[in-house]
């Protein structure tokens, strides 16, 4: 029997370009004059193209097979229109023409030529130094203004990387603590639930528990009477307190004892804080609820609370350190709010003060607690200079690029402990910067009574976002998390002679090892293991032009403060 054989019919593949393949102007200077004949021409062959199109079309969808398309077409990310791109291009932010300026949110200008980002400062309100009569501030200024120094000292930058700890957790970090009494103790807890403890002095000596939580841990604090017990919120609902030496934690309050019931049911911690005086824990959950845990019998204690919009996430909670009957919360219903613990019922807060957007993070300053500062979602660092004056709006709004909490922790910005004069704080910034070619996003200082820009620190191994940054309460040392790595930055020395980092003091955690022996040899597609290997040849100094920390001064003069 003769073999039969079977005709194959393939669908037709059309591809869309942004502009088709034109003629030369040489071509069409040339042929100017039969212009209009070539137009008759191109209006024939174009109906008898559409005609064929149409007959194939047709022929393709009697035999059941639709056309493919391919589109080549550039397509914005940001408006989903085509003909035009916009996002990141190595160190450059192209602007999509349909949206304002990414950094301030006003039209009229693009990211690159913003005018907050030539200068933090434009457009902020210096903080004014004249006396007022205010009989609150009179009184506070009597008492706690003795304190602060009426000149401003000069401000201490830790900008080079001292020591690291590369893929230390197994997720992102989102958390950082530094012990109260041991200066080279940090504490770091990450997405997956695990707490970290690193002797930076000795970069070797480092653990993680991973028993304590089983999804992100999003505060952690130590406690009061006993620096060996550290509290931490996580979103599995759950309120611990862990010894960091043995590892061994205990549950104060679990929010969802029956396990997983649906999204709507699910109750997550995110803001929490201690409170010495009260003998307190305040927690705050994704509904909006504040609930308290006693220090002493570690148990939860009387009811919980709504303090924000019901339904919406409470972020943060910080009590002031001189006041502590005052407790300041925000939130994702676009507010901040000042509340008296003494009567704490719902809607009963003495200040609320409004954002644009979700605020990410709002403290009381460290030494008077008369300050406040907050960071929201539309790119705003808002400072309020005095809780005795008006606060139905901002001292001052400082623009920073921080408008980015997909895939990262957010970005807060946090006072530093060490400033008497209670004006330099630190974030990292999103928007990258173009070092030699390479896009850094650098970890900023920012004095937030003028609005400029101290110093912005990079290093040009770091080419991951550093939103998590915390500043030592005594030392000068910057505790940075970026991605799965930590960073510890000192104040560079002038007069050490310049040479290359000790390798000692960078150590990588290789938790993939095991499983790479299993793999084939062939098989070199492991991300992890060429970042590994990538860091590893980077950090030897010998392809690298300079290992050096870059950091760019503001060289700005300094105001007498009396």
């Amino acid at each position: 029997m003769a073999p039969t054989t079977r005709s194959f019919s393939f669908p037709r593949v059309i591809i869309e370009k942004d502009t088709d393949s034109e003629q030369s102007s040489s071509e069409e200077e040339d042929d100017e004059e039969p212009l209009h004949d070539e137009d008759e021409d191109e209006g024939e062959n174009g109906k008898d193209s559409e005609n064929d199109g149409q007959r194939i079309e047709e022929e393709s969808n009697k035999k059941g097979k639709a056309s493919i398309t391919i589109s080549l077409k550039k397509v914005c990310k940001v408006c989903k229109r085509t003909g035009h791109e916009a996002g990141f291009k190595g160190a450059t932010y192209i602007d999509c023409p349909m949206k304002p300026c990414f950094l301030c949110k006003m039209p009229g200008h693009t990211t690159m030529s913003c005018p907050h980002r030539v200068a933090t400062e434009f457009g902020v309100i210096p903080a004014s130094h004249k006396n007022t009569r205010n009989a609150l501030l009179y009184v506070f200024e009597r008492q706690f203004k003795p304190h602060i120094p009426p000149i401003k000292p000069a401000y201490v930058i830790p900008d080079q990387v001292n020591c690291a700890v590369i893929r230390y957790h197994s997720r992102r970090v989102t958390c950082l603590e530094f012990h109260p009494t041991n200066n080279r103790l940090l504490l770091s807890g990450d997405k997956k639930g695990q707490v970290g403890v690193w002797d930076y002095d000795k970069v070797h000596e480092k653990v993680v528990y991973g028993n304590i939580h089983s999804c992100i841990v999003n505060n952690m604090r130590f406690s009061p009477t006993n620096d060996g017990m550290i509290y931490a919120a996580s979103s599995d609902g759950t309120i611990s307190c862990t010894d960091m030496e043995t590892g061994i934690s205990s549950s104060l309050m679990n929010l969802n004892p029956d396990g997983w019931q649906g999204p709507n049911n699910w109750r997550m911690l995110y803001g929490m804080d201690i409170n010495p005086e009260k003998h307190a824990v305040f927690v705050a959950d994704n509904f909006g609820f504040l609930y308290l845990v006693d220090t002493r019998s570690n148990n939860k204690s009387g009811q919980a609370v709504l303090i924000h919009k019901k339904g919406s996430k409470v972020v943060g909670l910080h009590s002031n350190p001189l006041q502590p009957d005052l407790l300041l919360s925000c939130g994702n219903d676009h507010f901040a709010r000042i509340w008296d613990i003494r009567q704490l019922v719902a809607g009963s807060s003495l200040h609320d003060l409004a954002h644009r957007r979700v605020v990410n993070s709002a403290y009381f300053s460290p030494i008077s607690g008369c300050k406040i500062l907050t960071t929201s979602q539309d790119n705003r660092i808002r400072v309020w200079d005095s809780i005795f004056g008006n606060l139905d709006s901002p001292s001052r709004e400082i623009v920073h690029s921080h408008d980015f909490n997909r895939h990262l922790t957010p970005f807060r910005a946090e006072w530093d402990p060490k400033d008497p004069s209670e004006s330099l704080a630190v974030i990292g910034r999103y928007i990258s910067e173009n070092y030699n070619g390479i896009a850094l996003h650098p970890i900023d200082f920012i004095d937030v009574s003028t609005g400029q820009l101290v110093a912005e620190v990079m290093d040009p191994n770091i080419t991951t976002i550093s939103p998590v940054n915390k500043l030592h309460p005594r030392d000068d040392v910057l505790a940075s998390g970026s991605s799965r790595s930590l960073f510890i930055w000192r104040p560079k020395d002038d007069h050490e002679p310049t040479e290359q980092k000790d390798e000692r003091k960078i150590v990588i955690c290789t938790g993939t090892e095991k499983k790479r022996k299993h793999k084939s040899k062939n098989d070199g597609s492991d991300d992890d293991d060429s970042d590994v290997d990538k860091f590893t040849s980077t950090s030897k100094g010998k392809n690298l032009k300079s290992t050096k920390s870059a950091t760019k001064m503001r060289n700005t003069p300094r105001k007498m403060n009396r």
